[in-house]
């Protein structure tokens, strides 16, 4: 009998697709990358070798250590993993962000106090607590163009009032890789995994590209890339389900892009007309601009408010937003007592 893995994500829930003959699993990745590697520890340990160049074979020395709903991130796509002295921690990224070490300090924060935990060592105390070094990468497959490797430092967050850089204490550096066909060659050489999904990804966007829907564009691929051998051994049992993965995964995007797309105009549009009165009213040029400022501020935070309240009345949990819109829970909260007083 045909294996089949039944699952439906909160995102796909919170989204509202349709998944009618889906059941919840929790353990189911909701993203086909980290489904691929972080249920597969034979292509999780290629991947390390080929990013480290070693040569590693026992894929069983992998202690997985991923964590669930991460306060302030909602990182439910990342692969975490403990190997001889490392603690590494990837994240697949179809979008550009420059939090990225911020968001990496905080998960390593809470994986350390899991580890301090789980070994009950005394920090207290006088002997070192001996902990895994980490490798915080993250594979980009975006479609804003970005160079082969590039690495994120967290001190370039350190900035003071004047502008200049602070001597810190403390840095963290995220190694970035595009992982879209075409790019890190040497990489994909050495982990064919990897560039099977690279291929899977670019032919729907190929599709996509020449007019097909999302959903055909899934469609036609899959049967493409069962065809030639690619991810085949993934696709034919779980075609249904990546199918599923890959919706909530563009759907997902699409819905946020328009988030922030409404939010701007909305906000520009009501900061304009408040900007406007105001500085007809004062008949100062230093009227019309704090106006304007003021108004675009109120304008964002009334459109932000509202859609705030109509997500969380469909049921999205407030660190789900906070992951999504890069508010803090406190906000989103403050947001939702608000409401319900008004």
């Amino acid at each position: 009998m045909k294996p089949r893995m039944k699952f439906v994500s909160r995102k796909s829930q919170f989204f509202g697709l349709p998944l009618p003959h889906f059941i919840s699993n929790r353990k189911v990745k909701d993203r086909l990358f980290c489904y691929i590697f972080g249920q597969d520890r034979k292509a999780l340990l290629q991947l390390y070798n080929a990013l480290n160049h070693t040569d590693y074979q026992d894929e069983h020395a992998l202690q997985i250590v991923t964590l669930e709903n991460v306060v302030y991130m909602a990182m439910h796509n990342d692969v975490a993993f403990l190997l001889l002295g490392t603690l590494n921690l990837y994240e697949h990224q179809s979008t550009l962000c420059p939090n990225l070490p911020l968001r990496f300090l905080l998960y390593l924060a809470a994986e350390y106090e899991g580890l301090v935990a789980k070994m009950r060592a005394n920090i207290y105390g006088q002997t070192l607590v001996s902990l895994p070094a980490p490798q915080c990468v993250v594979f980009y497959n975006g479609e804003k163009g970005t160079e082969d490797e590039q690495y994120l430092n967290l001190t370039d967050a350190f900035v003071d009032e004047t502008g200049q850089k602070p001597v810190s204490c403390l840095e963290l550096t995220v190694r970035m890789l595009n992982i879209n066909k075409g790019h890190n060659s040497g990489l994909m050489a050495c982990c064919e995994r990897l560039d099977e999904y690279s291929s899977f990804i670019e032919h729907i966007r190929k599709l996509r590209r020449n007019g097909l829907s999302t959903d055909q564009a899934i469609d036609n691929a899959v049967v493409y890339c069962i065809d030639h051998g690619i991810m085949e051994d993934i696709l034919l049992p779980f075609r249904a389900e990546v199918k599923k993965m890959l919706l909530t995964e563009y759907n997902e995007r699409k819905y946020m892009k328009m988030f922030r797309k409404e939010a701007r105009e909305l906000g520009l549009r009501e900061g304009r007309e408040e900007g406007l009165r105001e500085g007809r009213e004062e008949g100062l040029r230093e009227g019309r601009e704090e106006g304007l400022k003021e108004g675009w501020k109120e304008g964002i935070a009334q459109e932000r408010k509202r859609l705030l309240d109509m997500m969380l009345q469909n049921g999205a949990s407030v660190e789900i937003l906070s992951g999504l819109t890069g508010l803090s829970v406190d906000e989103i909260r403050q947001a939702q007592e608000d409401g319900n007083r008004s």
